[in-house]
């Protein structure tokens, strides 16, 4: 996790950065992009949906095996007996799982990697759409998201960068951040990414006399 020493050393790394540029750095990190919620339904749906296929596959022994349990003798199921026991048998499945999932570190090991990446995705655009689009004159506002939980990174630029600044430029800045992350240094991530993209954006909008700071150097945590 980030201390207020990472936190200070982030802020000067983008003071430090903006200080050769006329682009306008924000830092973001939060703890998770989404709660995933929806991915423990799914999977809860999918272990009663799964636990029904199995009983069809193998009635008979299902069947024997619960007349085993229940002390029963030559037990005739009514077709009525079977549906409630499936219904019975895919509910306390689908509970069971929901209730697994509850745990936030499973429930984001079974969300599959795009779909973490989507969210991460369009939870940093939510943020740069707030935080740093069109809030400066020049449009040159750069957003630095983090996802600590799922260890992703998104880097956006305004339309005056982005206009001439493909995506894949910031590659090494990415790169660069994710690696730290892993390897449990986050504020060293973020202060390399900080200082590599400055030096992208310091050689297409190189700092102008009358520049000023119009975005807060701090980091934004949410």
């Amino acid at each position: 996790m980030l201390n207020d020493t990472d936190r200070r050393r982030i802020a000067e790394a983008v003071t430090a950065a903006e200080a050769h540029s006329a682009g306008e750095i924000v830092t973001i990190v939060t703890p998770q992009s989404d709660p995933y919620r929806d991915m423990a339904l799914a999977w809860s749906a999918f272990v009663a949906f799964l636990a029904l296929a199995v009983l069809d596959l193998a009635p008979g022994f299902y069947l024997g095996l619960v007349d085993r349990m229940l002390g029963l003798w030559a037990h005739e199921w009514t077709p009525q007996e079977v549906l409630g026991l499936a219904l019975t048998v895919a509910t306390a499945k689908f509970a069971g799982m929901v209730l697994l999932t509850m745990w936030r570190p499973l429930r984001l090991f079974l969300t599959p990697p795009p779909v973490k990446a989507a969210r991460v995705h369009a939870r940093a655009l939510t943020c740069f759409r707030v935080g740093a689009e069109s809030r400066t004159t020049g449009h040159t506002g750069v957003l630095i998201y983090l996802s600590m939980a799922e260890h992703r990174a998104e880097i956006i630029a305004d339309e005056a960068i982005a206009s001439k600044v493909s995506p894949e430029v910031w590659g090494e800045a990415m790169h660069a951040l994710l690696t730290e992350v892993r390897a449990g240094r986050m504020g060293d991530g973020m202060v390399a990414a900080v200082g590599l993209v400055g030096k992208v954006i310091a050689e297409h909008f190189p700092r102008a006399e009358d520049d000023s700071n119009e975005l807060p150097d701090r980091l934004i945590e949410v």
